[in-house]
């Protein structure tokens, strides 16, 4: 009889026994650091070196979220290291550090089968798939609460090693020394953590570890404080110098560079090229030619894009996909398509008896438009690969390169490399598969070093952009308190997003085949953020799954983005067509979410509320992203104008619950950076697809905000005890409904389509 972990799983399930299965047993993982000259290591986490510089792994892509400095700032802190002594390297890919959280989070896209046996069971898979997987990923604003404690755990350890070896060189009890600015201290002795580095790491640490009393925690400040950061980016220095090194900086002797052309639309296959057309332009080192894209390499970059543009590659496309027939498929199925329930609170969908009010919100598909194109770094020689990429999830990468060229994952060595940008893009690995590719075909001749960087056209071509998303919201409201919503009824027509997404990732399935397998599938996870904060009698929420034809994938915000701006749209035309208050209309639904309340009412005093009165020009929107203590929240005061040069957003306030703060001047950046982002999404073009095609590509086009469209930002976090939460979503979903709503309140017109001006105004 042949035995398999699901059949153990579910057959235990089903007879109530004892899970006992090879997947759920425990393992451990050797550190993977190597020690550089007159380093030590200390676990997976920390070297110390000889001078006394302490450097930390970070498992994480570093993509502008400052995981680089989080990571080791909890790190110094729990150890007793001077910020000044702080190093930091990437983690090499590694069971060590498996991000469990975001394993369990997606578990139904990994094994939809076993998921939701119990919440134990997935809890013991995700952990042992993580492991057993190298599953790294950077994803879902789950990096603290995966990484914190082991950092803190392995700081612990380090610094009683540190401790017992000071303590056995002066005889006395190690527990008696104290560990800070970089010193082990006892009275009027101290040592440097480099004198003892070296004896240190022969210690057995205590177990349990002994954790400090409190974790690391960053006061809220004013949102007029200007205060210097206790703990500045450790990337800062680099990048404003300009020799941080990012994926396009690899530079490897005798390397070249490749440029690539891809077809209008997935499926395209290359029908032909013109080969010839490129014999005078020189430095050429090789033409590869692929069924769906045509790549050639090159002693420059520009030498190999203006190869490919004299030959012309011409692509067969079946059926291109137009704007305007997703559009009518959204149309036909969110009136008429199956919808699957998928979330029901309170009474359910048997309260709601009548429609009092309904609308319809449309939110367009959304591009991450990251400003470093993919880019990746190969060369392969006796049947194994050096890989250079920045990926959110590295080890998906080194297995979709290893099967693209026929060798074992093994034999793939992946070094991680930061990402300018990503906002979730960086979760493909279409660029691993050709690179690996690339190299193996110029190999054949002689190894070498080559880079592919797409260009700009490229990368527009083949992201997956957020989902578009059409909804259908109805209330049925109190008759004895006009406006009051008795219950709610979400319709929302999207693909199964996630699920897609998930075949890509897991499966390694190609973006047609993932639109295949998992057509006319609910998806609970491509419906994010449809139950909305507000304490209602009666909620449904129905998943329409749309086959549109285009693939689709993760973008910052995700699927939170289309749910809340309709929500909170919603909301808000409830509250104008009842005459009720905006901010007091929401006050009263919460319930005893008296975190939100706290964020509705400080964003309303900073912003100097008038209630959103006709012409006021003033917009509110609120949000919560996650579950239980370590939800995060955020309420935001748009404000917006009509001029001359446009619609104009002036200032944006906002209060923020993100739990316990960590490091406060990123925290902040990050609520900038997506309250930024929330405008273009709100005011930007869209894109439309013709052909397959989208009709722009450049950045100009695509209208993101400038500089000078930034408006004054008064942002204030609220004191909490909560657990930490992420806050790099936030502001991107926020942003576009409180923009919505000023605009109603400025111009009295009002818009229910992302981006806002897709019709104009």
């Amino acid at each position: 009889m042949q035995v398999s972990r699901r059949g153990v799983l579910a057959g235990a399930a089903a007879g109530g026994g004892l899970l006992i299965a090879w997947w759920l047993m425990p393992r451990s993982y050797a550190s993977p650091l190597v020690a550089a000259k007159g380093e030590q290591v200390f676990g997976a986490w920390i070297k110390i070196a000889n001078d006394g510089v302490v450097t930390v792994a970070v498992p994480q892509l570093e993509m502008g979220q400052g995981i680089t400095t989080l990571l080791p700032q909890i790190v110094a802190h729990e150890l007793g290291a001077d910020w000044r002594q702080i190093a930091v390297e990437p983690a090499p890919v590694s069971g060590a550090y498996a991000n469990v959280p975001l394993a369990q989070k997606w578990i139904a896209l990994w094994d939809p089968v076993a998921a939701g046996l119990s919440a134990s069971t997935d809890a013991l898979m995700a952990k042992r798939f993580a492991g057993a997987q190298r599953f790294n990923a950077t994803a879902a604003g789950t990096a603290i609460e995966a990484y914190e404690l082991p950092c803190r755990e392995a700081a612990a350890a380090a610094r009683a090693m540190l401790a017992q070896e000071a303590a056995s060189r002066w005889g006395v009890a190690w527990e008696e020394c104290e560990v800070e600015g970089g010193f082990v201290i006892h009275g009027e002795r101290r040592a440097t953590f480099g004198e003892l580095a070296e004896a240190a790491a022969a210690w057995t640490p205590p177990d349990p570890v002994p954790l400090r009393p409190e974790p690391l925690r960053e006061a809220p400040l004013s949102a007029e404080s200007d205060a210097a950061p206790a703990f500045p980016r450790l990337d800062l220095p680099s990048k404003v110098d300009g020799s941080y090194r990012f994926a396009g900086d690899v530079r490897l002797p005798g390397m070249v560079y490749a440029s690539i052309r891809h077809g209008p639309a997935d499926g395209s296959e290359l029908t032909g090229f013109n080969r010839d057309a490129a014999a005078g332009i020189k430095g050429l080192a090789g033409i590869i030619q692929s069924k769906r894209w045509l790549a050639v390499a090159a002693d420059t970059w520009w030498s190999a894009d203006q190869a490919l543009n004299a030959m012309k590659p011409k692509f067969a496309v079946t059926a291109p996909v137009n704007s305007n027939e997703i559009t009518a498929r959204l149309d036909t199925m969110l009136d008429g398509g199956e919808a699957f329930p998928i979330a029901e609170t309170g009474f359910g969908g048997a309260a709601l008896k009548r429609v009092d009010m309904a609308r319809r919100y449309e939110v367009e598909p959304g591009y991450a438009a990251p400003l470093e194109t993919a880019t990746a770094t190969a060369r392969y020689a006796d049947g194994r690969l050096d890989l250079w990429i920045a990926s959110q999830a590295p080890e998906q990468a080194r297995i979709a390169a290893a099967r693209a060229i026929g060798i074992a994952t093994e034999d793939v060595a992946l070094y991680p490399m930061p990402a300018g940008g990503s906002f979730d893009a960086r979760l493909e690995h279409d660029h691993a598969i050709e690179i690996a590719l690339i190299a193996r075909e110029l190999a054949k001749e002689a190894p070498r070093a080559v880079q592919l960087t797409w260009p700009r056209r490229d990368e527009m071509i083949r992201s997956r952009p957020r989902a578009p998303a059409w909804l259908l919201i109805g209330a049925q409201l109190s008759q004895a308190d006009p406006g009051a919503i008795d219950a709610l009824r979400l319709r929302i027509a999207t693909p199964p997003a996630a699920r897609e997404f998930g075949k890509r990732l897991f499966g390694n399935l190609t973006s047609m085949a993932a639109i295949r397998e998992t057509a006319g599938q609910a998806d609970a996870m491509a419906c994010e953020g449809a139950v909305p904060p507000y304490q209602l009698p009666a909620l449904l929420v129905e998943h329409i799954p749309v086959d549109i034809g285009l693939p689709v994938g993760r973008v910052r915000g995700n699927a939170h983005g289309p749910t809340t701006f309709a929500i909170e749209c919603f909301i808000d035309e409830i509250a104008a067509k009842y005459g009720r208050e905006p901010l007091s209309f929401r006050m009263a639904m919460l319930g005893g979410d008296v975190r939100l309340a706290a964020c509705l009412q400080r964003a309303a005093q900073l912003a100097g509320w008038d209630g959103g009165v006709n012409q006021s020009g003033q917009g509110l929107a609120c949000a919560r992203i996650g579950d239980g203590p370590g939800a995060a929240r955020i309420a935001c005061v748009a404000t917006a104008r009509q001029g001359e040069g446009g619609v104009r957003v002036t200032r944006l306030s906002a209060a923020v619950d993100i739990g316990r703060i960590i490091n406060h001047d990123i925290a902040l950046q990050q609520i900038e950076g997506g309250l930024v982002f929330g405008i273009a999404t709100a005011l930007g073009n869209p894109v439309k697809l013709r052909g397959g095609v989208p009709e722009v590509v450049d950045y100009e086009a695509l209208g993101l905000p400038v500089l000078a469209d930034c408006p004054d930002m008064r942002i204030e976090f609220i004191a909490s005890e909560a657990p930490p939460a992420d806050p790099g979503e936030l502001g991107a979903v926020v942003a576009p409904p409180a923009v919505a709503n000023a605009l109603f309140s400025a111009t009295g017109l009002r818009l229910r389509r992302l981006p806002l001006l897709s019709d104009g105004i």
